[in-house]
């Protein structure tokens, strides 16, 4: 026998659903908001670096790509660890590796010294695109999810702009400018932590590890809309663990996260943390400028990704813009020395649509993978995400010196054009679906 609930009761319910959904998402963003700002300081204070530090081409390259080396560590060391031993646990360990390396960067006295802090708070960002996302995903009701999850990039992106905004305003205030840049992270990583106090275990995990009474109480305790029968019956892996991402099963899931995410950040990662140099050479002047402008165009993208995420669902708003990216990567890499117009208006295509595709990065890698191996795929597929990025980070500054702007952006155009081809076959459509029928709509069967 069914028992209704009376009207300010079911109200009450609601209620109580949606504050722990927006503390959740408040702790979340928070964290991505973070690994933007530590992305993004280091764009504009590298060049106090280099003066303060006196260091060479090489080690330029090693600390602007040390954030994303540590990214590859971290992303698959800590997923595999969160969906061992649970998201709330490794959730807090993530933030106080962000508060120690913020505090660290103030007092570092040397190249490899900065490398290394760098490297861990590397480690860090990637913990959290294995764990926060992931967490999230795991109470998000199907119908918002993707605008849910989306949202996640808009303050990634908000988050990468102050860092680089916060660098342009210390210009010309000394020395160890670079110091404060870098350091101005401990701020958000002290209200990050705060806010993730008290935050519960995820519902799906405990259901994946046999802990359904917990999963009862925690969904009884916060009112949550899941049906614990439905995710229960999720497809999960034999034996848990990096190889089951590669198993007949998961295989096309790893693959096309992998290869779609690195894709899209290759080209952007490259690109911005040298943007004064490679505007300087395309001959803009105002490179500071121009480099804001673009992130700000950037945000707009991720913006527009956001809203239209649910409406138009995922495949049209990846691998259209991956085709309409190459070709603007293609006119400078051809045209370098074009008018400035055309330079610009290239340069605005890319950052749009690519910012705009970029929402799916925190919205596909969630939706393919079971709860058993989630933030295990998404730490691998974040890793090699960031091979590519690194790559890219350490190589450009080379590259602008010895075969130039345009031979440079060609390669860029060549990387999103794979991802297109890659997004076209590889794709699926998730949007609509539940966690648990998502993944099914991906995984082949099994060997």
């Amino acid at each position: 026998m069914s028992v209704s609930l009376p009207a300010n009761q079911l109200s009450d319910t609601h209620h109580d659903a949606r504050r722990f959904l927006r503390r959740l998402t408040a702790a979340t963003t928070g964290g991505e908001f973070i690994d933007g700002y530590v992305l993004g300081g280091i764009g504009s204070a590298l060049p106090f670096v280099v003066s303060d530090l006196k260091v060479s081409t090489v080690w330029q390259g090693l600390i602007g790509a040390s954030a994303l080396i540590g990214i590859f560590v971290g992303g698959p060391i800590f997923g595999w660890l969160t969906d061992r031993f649970g998201r709330r646990l490794m959730f807090t360990i993530d933030m106080v590796l962000f508060l120690v390396g913020s505090i660290l960067q103030l007092f570092v006295g040397n190249a490899w010294e900065l490398f290394a802090v760098r490297l861990l708070m590397g480690l860090a960002i990637g913990a959290e695109y294995a764990i926060g996302a992931p967490l999230l995903s795991e109470y998000a009701p199907a119908k918002a999810r993707g605008k849910l999850l989306a949202s996640l990039e808009v303050t990634w992106y908000l988050g990468y702009i102050l860092g680089f905004g916060v660098g342009a305003a210390f210009v010309g205030a000394g020395p160890d400018s670079w110091r404060w840049i870098l350091g101005s992270s401990t701020i958000p990583a002290i209200i990050c932590l705060i806010l993730r106090n008290g935050t519960p275990e995820s519902v799906r995990w405990l259901l994946s590890k046999g802990r359904r009474p917990e999963a009862e109480a925690l969904v009884d305790r916060y009112h949550l809309d899941i049906d614990l029968d439905e995710a229960a019956a999720e497809i999960a892996p034999r034996k848990p663990g990096f190889g089951a991402l590669f198993r007949r099963d998961h295989r096309r899931a790893t693959i096309f996260t992998s290869v779609f995410w690195s894709a899209l950040v290759l080209p952007y990662f490259a690109i911005f943390t040298f943007s004064p140099e490679v505007l300087s050479a395309l001959g803009i002047r105002n490179d500071v400028a121009g480099s804001l402008a673009n992130d700000g165009i950037a945000v707009l993208g991720v913006l527009v990704g956001t809203l239209v995420v649910d409406r138009i669902g995922r495949r049209k708003l990846l691998a259209p813009p991956f085709w309409i990216t190459a070709v603007a990567m293609l006119v400078i890499g051809i045209w370098p020395h074009g008018p400035v117009f055309l330079i610009v208006l290239c340069f605005v295509v890319f950052s749009f649509f690519n910012a705009a595709s970029s929402a799916l990065t925190a919205v596909y890698p969630m939706e393919v993978f079971p709860t058993a191996i989630r933030t295990t795929g998404v730490g691998f597929s974040a890793a090699m995400s960031r091979v590519g990025a690194a790559i890219g980070t350490f190589l450009l500054p080379l590259a602008l010196d010895h075969i130039g702007v345009g031979p440079s952006m060609l390669i860029a155009a060549a990387v999103l054009a794979i991802g297109g081809a890659v997004s076209q076959f590889l794709a699926p459509e998730t949007n609509g679906l539940t966690l648990t029928q998502s993944v099914r709509s991906t995984v082949a069967p099994a060997d």
